[in-house]
Formats: structure tokens, C-alpha cells, sequence
């Protein structure tokens, strides 16, 4: 405590080794400049074999190089938060602020409503005054399989809540939990933790058997006056608004079997008319803003994916800390966790965990005091979200809050809030602009939180040791290729929008932090000088043609010092993460892939919807997985099957540069009068480094036989492709 009685709510502390970060990428650095200098003085003369091939090496070493600077203005600036909930809740424990939680769903068959509850569960039983906890799920899909889910769990709350608190249990998400090891030597232990399993896996299977039915009983229908809301004139296209109460967390009757009070639980489906835009998850969250302002009006709000459950009962007390520092806290916009994944394999296959994005870069960016929203697992300041811009000395008093409940029964309550939720309420209002999460990309969470940061708010990213939210990660290629797809153009409609950060963010936010953004912005374009590097060397190597210098020359060395340095540096930080060499090497390997396919359509989709050609589209991805999929993703055995035109890509890439790896091991072997050896070699070694990568690709080709293999029209395809190519003309 300092000398004024001032007691910090949580410490910052600068990562070790960023001055020898900084010296060793100026390295590298120069090695880049050395190539572009060595790729500008030897341009092939005009006529000469390679000409053209040689500028577009130099035009992708160009874009390589200065991408690699975005990567590393980040990573210079690393920094780690460490907050003191014990100091929070010795100080505030009687002033901690309400909190409304907002869970979003969209479709019932992909997003299961047994999954979503398990969600919806684990964040009711936070370790934080109930009555202070809102809960409000958004369901997109309009499902009454839902709203039946929700109301099961509502009833299960009453048990699962006291049980959580009376035994610390964690992760508070039901299906997790009891797939736990769980030492049962306790007696009384034993017999309520099989009590309350009893309740959950009878209440999963009610919920799980409705789903499969696709329908609901008569019986069913007449527990609660809510599912007259659906008739057979509704859809989810085609709705009106829905808002239904389920526990009024206000009401001294809504309590747990121990007599606790519970917290209140809300349905929410906005309305939606074909007529009108309805700007995908954008749309819904600030219809939940809306809607909440409405009942629970509570100052911080947390946003979650329906997949994403809690992790850890403090993770709310762990944001307060931020936003209620005294002298630190009244700037703070938003408090930004990780996200992680249940069911990452040993040695991350498709490398979904993220491990460097998460515990360096998005590090990197807390340092330049900017942090992208993500989407999921954030802590909001409501005011903010609603237009707020920064002024110095502003104060926040977080339980001056004005009450929407007093005075007012369940349908008043529920009848104002439709009308927030209706399609036409956002009309002439600045919803979607200077309110609420910003619409006109896919990737409306990263667009609001650069907005949020240009009115002069500052973010905060807290990692901690123990993950906040788990989720569940895409188990096939496909699926993670889509996701990427998605992402890569929504960050490219950013870049070229009017919220580009060159422009947007100019004199607002710290140039570090915007090309920290284009780092992820500039994915899609990325992907152009990618293909090229993958394709261009192997067809010149089989055509004879040079494009890098001796191996034994001097101009040979900043090659191989930029090669070396930056694939050591990558290694080193994945182990530092936390991920395994082999881990490692699958993300080499996805990297490539996702970089020539992924984040090429994303390229592709993003220019036809700027030339008018397209509309922007949402794809909510699969949570639903088959046993003999699931199976196999545990051995950590890609999964292909079906005949994508993204595998085509992958295999046609893949056997174009095993066709030129066996031409250069060849003329390695037998020699050859046409050009020099040694020329070629480097040529012959990015070729092998593919080849290398594309190991379980060749086996989805040619040598698996099970579901998950590479279709054979595919591998037809990629054969006749990669065949028609050799023979192209060099120019």
C-alpha cells in the first residue's frame, strides 16, 4: 500500500529478454535487406531463361520481409499482468458491480443444446454473489429444442450451483467435470457426487433425446407458458422476438435446494425478417446489450462462445481487479482472455491451440496498450460498448445503476425487451457504428475492439497459469480450414475498409500496435507470394532454371542465416509456449497448408464481395463430430474424406513438388550438362522441406484406406494437374 492508501489491484511486468529479442531480429533484418539487394543486382537480362520468375521471387521476398516486421513489432514489446483478487475482494467485496453474461448460439444441430447448457452451467456457478450474475442466452436459431434445454437446465441449476460451491468444484461445466478422475473416497462426498450425476446425465439424456426427435410432446410444451412462442408460422429466418424469464434472480422464491439465491436466467431470440440485415453474431450481441439494459442494466458484461465454458470460479473477481484499480482502472475498456481447447491433441494436429499467438503476441499487443477482442471470453465495460468516448479523470462509481426491475412484473419486463430486440429498433440509431459491436465484416469483434481503443480506451490481455474458458476445437481439416477461411476475410474486409489501422488507428493507437493488427489483417494476401514460393522454385528446378545463388557463395549467406535463424526462433518460442517438437512441425506443416488454402479463398472471397460479386456470409462450424472422425483425430491422423477443392490445392502442391524433389535427386545422383549443380541445390532443398511436410497428405494418397482418406477423384485431379504443370514454360 503507498503512503496515500492507494493499494494496486494488480501489477505489470515487462517479458525477460526483449533488448536481445530486438538485436537478434535486427540480424535477421539485415540478412533481408542483403536478399532484396542481392535479388534487385542479379535480375536475369531480358531474353534470359527466369526473368520473370526471378521478379516474382524478389515481389515475394518484398512482401515475406515486411510481413516478418509486423510479426516482430509485437513481439518487442511483451508484457504480463499479474492481478490481486485477494486485495479486491478485502477492499470491494461489498461493492462488486453486477455482471451480465452473454452466451450465443445459432443452430441446435451444430451447436448441440446439451453443449450449449454445459456452457450456460459453468458460467452460473461463478464464484460471485448471485444476485449480482445475469445469465442471457442468445439463441439465433429461434429453436424451441433450445429454450426446452435452457429450461432443463434451469431446474438442474437448483442442484448443480450449491453442489459447485460446497466442493470448489472446477471446471463448473457438468459434462467436463464428470469426465474428470475424481478421488470418491469421501463417503458423503461420494454420495452427493453420484446424486447430482444422476440429475445431469438424466437431464442430458431428456435434452439429448428431444434433439434427435427434432420435436417436443404435448407434455413438454405445457411446463412453461414460453413455448406458446412458437407456432407453425415460425423460423429462424422468420421470427418475432422472444424473451422469456426463467429465473428471477431478483426474487427472494428463486433460490437453490439450499435456500441460496440463484442467478437470474434469460432466453433471448431476436426478431428476424428476410427484409433485414441481421449482421450474424454482431446483430445478436447488441440485441443482448439491449435487452439487458432492459432487466439487469449490470455495468460489466462477459460475452462467451456457446462452446466455450468456464474454467475457473474467480476468472470474474481476476477482470475486476483492472477495471477497479483506482488509478489504473478508469481507462480500461475491456479485460481480453485466451482462448484454450479441451480437445487438443498431445502434439496439437491441426495446430488449433495457438500457443505463441496467445502467450507472445497477443502479449506483445497489451504492451503498445492495445488488445484485439477476439470474440469470446471478454469482460466489457457496458458504457463503452455503448458509445463512451475517454476523457481524462473520468470516474466510474459501478454500482450507481440504474434499477429497470423495481415496481415492474416478469411481463412488463419481457414485453420492453422485445421491443429493443425488434428488427426495425436499430433503424436511424448509430447501432452497429458508434454503438454497440460494429457491423460490415466477418470479423465484427476485432473491428469493435479497434474502434473501442481509437476513442481512447485501453484494453487489457490477462493469460493466466490456469485457463479461464475451454472450448471445443475444429477435429477435421475441413472444418479448420473453413474456420480459417472465414476469419482470413473478415480481417481482410478490415484492412480495406475505412477501419484500417494505417488510417483508422493513425495518431490514435501506437504504430507498433498498427501493424500489429495488419499482422492478422493481412493474412489473405499473404497467402499470394506463399503459393508462389511453393510453386515457382519446384517448376524452375525442373526446367533447369536457377533462382538463388551458389551454395557455397557469399551471397548464399543471408539465405541461410534468415532461413536458420527465423525457423530456430520459431522452434525456441513454441517450446517456450508450451507446444512439442512434433507440435512444432505440425504447425510448419498447417502453416503452409492454411496459408495456401484457407487464407487464399479468404483472398478470393474478400476482392469478389469489394467488386460486388458476392455477399458476405456467416458459417457457424460443426461442434458435432463422428466416433470414427473423433477416433481418428485422437491418433493424430489427418482427416481428408471428402472432395474438397481445398484438398485438391493441398495434393496437386504437394506431388508437384515431390515430381521436382525426384528430378533434383536425380541430377544430384547421375549429374547433368545443362546447368550447374550448385545452383540448384537450394532450389532442391525447398522442395525436400515441402515434400517433408506433405508426409501424411502422400499417405491420404496413396497409401490409407480407411474413411478419412484422400477421395480418389481428388487424387486424380491432383495428379493430371500437377502433371499438366511440369510442363509450363519458364519465362
Amino acid at each position: 500500500m503507498t503512503a496515500n492508501g492507494y493499494l494496486p489491484l494488480f501489477e505489470t511486468k515487462p517479458a525477460k529478454g526483449r533488448n536481445a529479442l530486438k538485436l537478434f531480429s535486427l540480424t535477421i533484418l539485415l540478412s533481408i535487406f542483403l536478399i532484396w539487394l542481392y535479388r534487385l543486382m542479379y535480375i536475369p537480362r531480358k531474353g534470359e531463361a527466369g526473368r520473370y520468375a526471378w521478379i516474382g521471387m524478389f515481389i515475394s521476398e518484398v512482401f515475406f520481409g515486411l510481413y516478418w516486421i509486423m510479426t516482430q513489432t509485437v513481439r518487442w514489446n511483451v508484457v504480463h499482468r499479474y492481478p490481486f483478487k485477494d486485495r479486491l475482494s478485502y477492499r470491494y467485496e461489498d461493492e462488486l458491480p453486477g455482471v451480465d453474461i452473454f452466451v450465443c448460439t445459432a443452430d441446435p444441430i451444430l451447436e448441440p443444446p446439451s453443449m450449449v447448457m454445459n456452457t450456460v452451467l459453468s458460467v452460473m456457478a461463478y464464484n460471485y454473489p448471485p444476485e449480482k450474475l445475469s445469465v442471457y442466452l442468445s439463441d439465433d436459431g429461434c429453436s424451441e429444442l433450445t429454450f426446452y434445454a435452457l429450461l432443463e437446465a434451469s431446474k438442474f441449476s437448483k442442484y448443480w450451483i450449491p453442489f459447485c460451491k460446497k466442493f470448489a468444484v472446477e471446471p463448473s461445466s457438468p459434462e467436463a467435470y464428470f469426465n474428470l478422475n475424481i478421488d470418491l473416497q469421501d463417503p458423503v462426498f461420494a454420495l452427493e457426487w453420484g446424486t447430482i450425476k444422476k440429475l445431469y446425465e438424466d437431464m442430458k439424456t431428456r435434452i439429448v433425446s428431444a434433439v434427435e426427435k427434432g420435436r417436443l410432446s404435448d407434455e413438454i410444451k405445457g411446463q412453461h407458458r414460453g413455448f406458446s412462442e412458437w407456432n407453425s408460422k415460425v423460423t429462424n429466418k422468420d421470427h418475432q422476438s422472444i424473451v422469456q424469464i426463467l429465473i428471477e434472480g431478483w426474487n427472494s422464491n428463486a433460490v437453490d435446494i439450499d435456500g441460496n439465491p440463484l442467478p437470474t436466467l434469460i432466453y433471448v431470440s431476436r426478431q428476424k425478417k428476410p427484409q433485414y440485415a441481421h449482421n450474424f453474431k454482431a446483430g445478436a450481441l447488441n440485441a443482448l446489450i439491449r435487452v439487458s439494459s432492459e432487466i439487469s442494466n449490470a455495468p460489466i458484461i462477459l460475452n462467451v462462445d456457446c462452446d466455450m465454458y468456464s474454467n475457473d470460479r474467480d476468472a470474474i473477481r481476476n477482470a475486476l481487479c483492472f477495471f477497479m484499480d483506482e488509478k489504473q482502472g478508469q481507462q480500461i475498456s475491456y479485460v481480453q482472455y485466451p482462448q484454450s481447447y479441451e480437445n487438443i491433441t498431445n502434439n496439437d494436429l491441426y495446430s488449433n491451440a495457438g500457443l505463441v499467438s496467445f502467450k507472445i503476441e497477443l502479449a506483445g499487443f497489451d504492451g503498445y496498450g492495445t488488445m484485439p477482442y477476439i470474440g469470446t471470453g471478454c469482460f466489457h465495460r457496458r458504457d463503452i460498448l455503448c458509445g463512451r468516448k475517454y476523457f481524462e479523470n473520468c470516474k466510474v462509481e459501478w454500482n450507481v445503476v440504474k434499477d429497470k426491475i423495481k415496481g415492474r412484473t416478469i411481463k412488463e419486463l419481457e414485453e420492453a425487451s422485445k421491443l429493443v430486440a425488434n428488427c426495425s429498433y436499430e433503424n436511424g440509431s448509430q447501432w452497429g457504428k458508434e454503438m454497440g459491436l460494429v457491423y460490415g465484416c466477418l470479423a465484427e469483434d476485432m473491428v469493435t475492439g479497434l474502434a473501442i481503443q481509437c476513442r481512447g480506451w485501453k484494453p487489457v490481455y490477462y493469460h493466466p497459469a490456469k485457463r479461464a474458458f475451454r472450448g471445443v476445437a475444429p477435429t477435421t481439416l475441413d472444418q479448420h480450414l473453413v474456420q480459417f477461411s472465414r476469419w482470413t476475410q473478415g480481417m481482410f474486409q478490415i484492412f480495406l475498409s475505412k477501419y484500417c489501422p494505417l488510417i483508422y488507428g493513425h495518431g490514435k493507437i501506437k504504430f507498433g500496435a498498427q501493424l500489429g493488427y495488419c499482422m492478422y489483417l493481412l493474412w489473405a494476401p499473404v497467402s499470394l507470394p506463399t503459393i508462389y514460393y511453393v510453386i515457382i522454385p519446384a517448376l524452375c528446378l525442373l526446367h533447369g532454371v536457377p533462382l538463388f545463388p551458389k551454395v557455397f557463395g557469399l551471397w548464399f549467406l543471408p539465405f541461410a542465416y534468415a532461413f536458420v535463424a527465423k525457423t530456430a526462433y520459431s522452434l525456441i518460442e513454441d517450446l517456450i509456449s508450451g507446444n512439442t517438437l512434433k507440435g512444432w512441425w505440425n504447425s510448419q506443416r498447417m502453416w503452409v497448408i492454411r496459408r495456401t488454402t484457407a487464407h487464399f479463398f479468404g483472398f478470393i472471397d474478400t476482392v469478389f464481395r469489394q467488386l460486388g460479386l458476392s455477399e458476405t456470409g456467416f458459417v457457424v462450424t460443426d461442434k458435432v463430430v463422428d466416433d470414427d472422425v473423433l477416433k481418428r483425430y485422437e491418433q493424430e491422423i489427418m482427416e481428408f474424406g471428402n472432395s474438397s477443392i481445398m484438398f485438391t490445392i493441398i495434393s496437386t502442391l504437394a506431388l508437384l513438388n515431390l515430381f521436382s524433389l525426384s528430378w533434383g535427386i536425380k541430377i544430384l545422383a547421375f549429374g547433368t550438362a545443362f546447368v550447374e549443380l550448385e545452383n540448384l541445390i537450394p532450389q532442391i532443398i525447398i522442395c525436400g522441406l515441402i515434400v517433408m511436410v506433405n508426409i501424411p497428405v502422400y499417405e491420404a494418397l496413396f497409401f490409407r484406406r480407411d474413411k478419412g482418406c484422400m477421395p480418389s477423384s481428388v487424387t486424380f485431379k491432383s495428379i493430371v494437374i500437377a502433371s499438366v504443370a511440369v510442363l509450363l514454360p519458364i519465362y
